[in-house]
């Protein structure tokens, strides 16, 4: 299988199945001199891990990360960091039943159509367990970025629709989002949402979710203006991960019901001090970050295995029904938080590297 690799100049491979011995990262285009150890790391990765709330899958996984390379007396070489993660709490047996059928809405069908085999034990390489992996290389980027651009950038994400209630994202408070299962960012919400995921979950269904993260503290001029453009390479990063179906960077598609006046980001100055008005662009224009907050946001689909019965083929092409048993998310958005977090981090990083290089800022 190709195309395991994702970044230009800083870039990570993953690789594992959800049912494997382990998985795991390489990242390269480190720069040198960096401090990092494992905790730093693992912090990001906590607050992505299963069974942590009566609202995620309870598959039960330390998500305990180990650096094998890159690292001396604690800093990074600029050589490759090599990371892995132990599987420890599979349930191979849950999938024994459904070896041979398709979980509509999944990547089975696709997987075993173009590749003739698949690994069925959770999903195996289509797995959103892969998505830890790609979380401790956001880790890394995280660190990188706090020492290049300083204390003012933060790359911060909330779920901010949950399946057909959505909140006041002008409540927007970051301390909420650390304090709550959902990663609302709005305190009013929070046990309305968990009535409603309650009542998904127990009829045996699941629901999407809408996730936003807004990165401060970005410089103008990170991104180029026709093929890596920056929000070309935010949607990228945050198409790929597991079951998102739809991004927007800043008003996105509801740029199309605007006029021209009220989608355009006025700009004024006082004194030395530029201002947008507002932020309809996301901080990104013509391909390149004007230096407001970057905001985007993606949409992820209802998790695929779910208790109702649903009509499906299995692999011979035989008509057949098929309903999950085993520990599934009601709502893999909740979890994808800091995956879109850190997305985010990777591809800024990513940017910022390629603007030194070539503008030398």
């Amino acid at each position: 299988m190709s195309f395991n690799t994702f970044g230009k100049l800083f870039r990570f491979t993953t690789w594992g199945e959800s049912h494997g011995v382990a998985i795991g990262c390489i990242v390269d285009g480190c720069p040198p001199n960096i401090n990092l150890k494992e905790q730093d790391i693992q912090l990001e990765l906590d607050k992505r891990k299963p069974g942590q709330s009566k609202f995620t899958t309870q598959r039960k996984e330390d998500d305990k990360v180990q650096i094998l390379s890159g690292i001396f007396d604690g800093k990074t070489t600029g050589t490759p960091i090599s990371l892995i993660i132990q599987n420890k709490d599979m349930r191979s047996k849950d999938y024994g039943n459904i070896k041979d059928k398709f979980r509509p809405g999944h990547a089975d069908f696709t997987y075993f159509k173009k590749y003739g085999i698949r690994d069925y034990r959770g999903g195996g390489r289509s797995s959103a367990r892969e998505t830890a992996a790609r979380v401790a290389a956001g880790a890394i980027a995280k660190i990188v970025l706090q020492k290049k651009l300083g204390k003012k950038f933060k790359v911060v994400g909330a779920v901010t629709q949950l399946g057909i209630l959505g909140c006041d994202t002008s409540q927007w408070n970051d301390n909420v989002i650390s304090k709550n299962p959902f990663f609302c960012p709005d305190k009013s919400m929070i046990k309305l949402w968990e009535k409603y995921l309650l009542s998904v979950r127990k009829s045996g269904s699941s629901c999407g979710a809408v996730i936003e993260v807004r990165a401060r503290g970005i410089p103008v001029g990170l991104g180029a203006p026709i093929y890596s453009k920056l929000d070309t390479d935010i949607a990228s990063g945050l198409m790929s991960i597991n079951a998102v179906k739809g991004v927007n960077i800043g008003a996105g598609m509801n740029s199309a019901q605007l006029s021209g006046e009220s989608n355009s980001d006025e700009i004024s100055t006082k004194g030395k001090k530029l201002k947008f008005n507002s932020n309809n662009a996301g901080g990104i224009l013509g391909g390149i970050s004007t230096g407001q907050e970057i905001v985007a946001s993606f949409a992820v689909k209802p998790t695929s295995s779910i208790l109702k019965s649903r009509k499906t083929i299995n692999k011979f092409g035989k008509n057949t029904s098929i309903s999950v048993k085993g520990r599934h998310d009601p709502c893999v958005g909740i979890r994808a938080v800091p995956i879109g977090e850190a997305m985010m981090n990777c591809v800024l990083l990513d940017h910022y590297l390629m603007n030194k290089a070539q503008c030398g800022k």
